[in-house]
């Protein structure tokens, strides 16, 4: 006969402030000797852990709580350092890479360590960001806005910036020259239209946006909207209604043998 199973102490209410995260969950709801080598964190949850919809709740809440500390501003760099060597520190923490002018591009290593020399630079503005893949959102932007000389800013594949945050994007209209929203997915039509401001952007990359139903007629907007600009990313025929001869084509009759 198989030895009886060590009882299962739960935690009550299981979800309340007093536990640390699902760590100090796993601590406080797992049996003694439950915990082997190889065993995920997830599995013991699936196995023991019967409200889903209050284990989905959380973990949203914990990923937009991790959003938010990723843009929050570094107030004291700015009081001490400027507000270029603030946007910076923001961009390389968060895994991106500046370029000062005049100074050679600064990126973070595999680690997400970087040279804090960059501090040296007060009076040196920063002329381009990458901020490609960044979780960068609305709030971050603050960090951005304030490099008033900034020329070239690359956003691409950013889960969090949506239309909103391309509206926010004017005070950059005297300097900015070159940008690329390309892979977006929260960008639309809606907010490409608030571009209309950067009359001074000489390059503009709207490729792969699932976000905007029609590409090609998006595209021929967007000219019309900024004249000086090469607009990148979507050709003129995507998404358009094909000509009479192939809609003729498409919906004729197959004729039977």
């Amino acid at each position: 006969m198989a030895a009886p199973r060590a009882p299962l102490h739960l935690v009550t209410p299981v979800w309340n402030r007093g536990t640390r995260g699902i760590r100090g969950l796993s601590r406080a709801v797992a049996p003694e000797g439950s915990q082997k080598k190889g065993r995920s964190l997830l599995q013991f949850l699936a196995d023991r852990f019967y409200d889903v919809q209050a284990l989905r709740e959380y973990l949203l809440r914990k990923q937009v709580l991790k959003v938010h500390q990723k843009n929050r501003p570094f107030t004291y760099i700015k009081e001490r350092f400027g507000p270029h060597a603030a946007g910076a520190y923001f961009i390389l923490k968060q895994g991106g890479a500046v370029k000062f002018q005049g100074k050679e591009w600064i990126r973070s290593d595999a680690r997400g360590h970087f040279s804090l020399d960059f501090l040296k630079f007060q009076a040196v503005p920063v002329e381009a960001v990458d901020a490609s893949g960044c979780a960068i959102n609305y709030q971050g932007l603050d960090s951005l806005l304030a490099l008033k000389e900034l020329q070239s800013l690359w956003l691409q594949r950013c889960p969090h910036v949506d239309d909103w945050c391309l509206g926010r994007l004017h005070p950059l209209a005297n300097s900015l020259q070159e940008l690329s929203l390309a892979g977006c997915p929260r960008i639309s039509e809606r907010g490409l239209a608030s571009l209309h401001h950067l009359q001074n952007l000489r390059r503009l990359d709207i490729s792969d946006l699932p976000a905007v139903s029609n590409p090609g007629l998006t595209r021929i907007l967007v000219e019309e909207m900024l004249p000086s600009c090469q607009v990148l990313g979507a050709d003129w025929a995507q998404g358009l209604p094909s000509g009479p001869e192939e809609q003729s084509r498409d919906t004729a009759s197959p004729i039977p043998a």
